[in-house]
């Protein structure tokens, strides 16, 4: 899948490596489309992920084939190649990205879309602390999630506030806050209520070997058309 041919308004950038993409995915990208009235959502597989120097698991050609067969039925996703592996060999780096994303999309409001997990591995991330201020961050918060766990996390130099002209956040709404830096910029901070989704996919792929017919049961882990692409191509079988 690719991009719509008439450019879209509001983008959402939402990397990762979808090793595999699982119904955990679908289910942030939902929430940020429908709450933030994105016009398309970008699911965007890693080439080579900096914080993971062992790679992926599956090829980035069988990452980007499952991705496309997650989302093949659900209208505003797409798949981009913005970050396919670099010929050079070096590691991907979001930021870098996201700029090729603002020239293919110059006229387009660009978000950065991620679970918990990849937000709380922010500070470690290259030039982390700029990503809020280039493609405001949406993130999925855990169920009982707060703020100040949140807080704690964000590279040196940011703070969360909150945000005086959004409107009261009510439990099981959007979330909107301020990220501040050093230099006095302010860039939103949307914070999806907590989803109960508790889906990994390094569990997924340690357990593909014994039980897939568990993780396909009702769909309610891993989207059927994934599922059998994993069976037919024998991905993560043990040795």
């Amino acid at each position: 899948m690719h991009p719509p041919a008439s450019e879209p308004r509001r983008i959402a950038f939402f990397g990762g490596s979808f090793d595999p993409p699982h119904m955990g995915h679908l289910g942030i990208a939902r929430a940020a489309q429908a709450l933030l009235q994105l016009d398309t959502v970008l699911f965007t597989p890693v080439g080579s992920q900096p914080l993971k120097p062992l790679g992926s698991t599956a090829s980035f050609e069988d990452r980007v084939a499952m991705t496309e067969l997650a989302i093949s039925s659900l209208p505003n996703f797409a798949v981009s190649f913005a970050d396919a592996p670099d010929p050079s060999g070096e590691p991907n780096y979001s930021i870098d990205t996201l700029h090729r994303l603002q020239a293919q999309f110059p006229s387009a409001q660009l978000f950065t879309l991620m679970g918990a997990d990849s937000f709380l591995s922010l500070r470690r991330w290259y030039r982390g602390a700029d990503i809020p201020f280039l493609a405001p961050l949406i993130v999925a918060s855990r169920p009982g999630q707060e703020l100040h766990h949140l807080s704690s996390e964000l590279p040196d130099g940011l703070s969360i506030a909150a945000d005086p002209q959004a409107a009261a956040n009510r439990p099981g709404t959007l979330e909107v806050y301020l990220i501040r830096n050093t230099s006095g910029a302010e860039a939103p901070l949307y914070l999806l209520p907590g989803l109960e989704i508790e889906i990994s996919a390094s569990e997924i792929r340690q357990n593909v070997s014994a039980a897939l017919d568990r993780l396909c049961a009702e769909h309610s882990i891993l989207p059927a058309a994934v599922c059998d692409y994993i069976s037919t191509h024998h991905l993560y079988q043990l040795a």
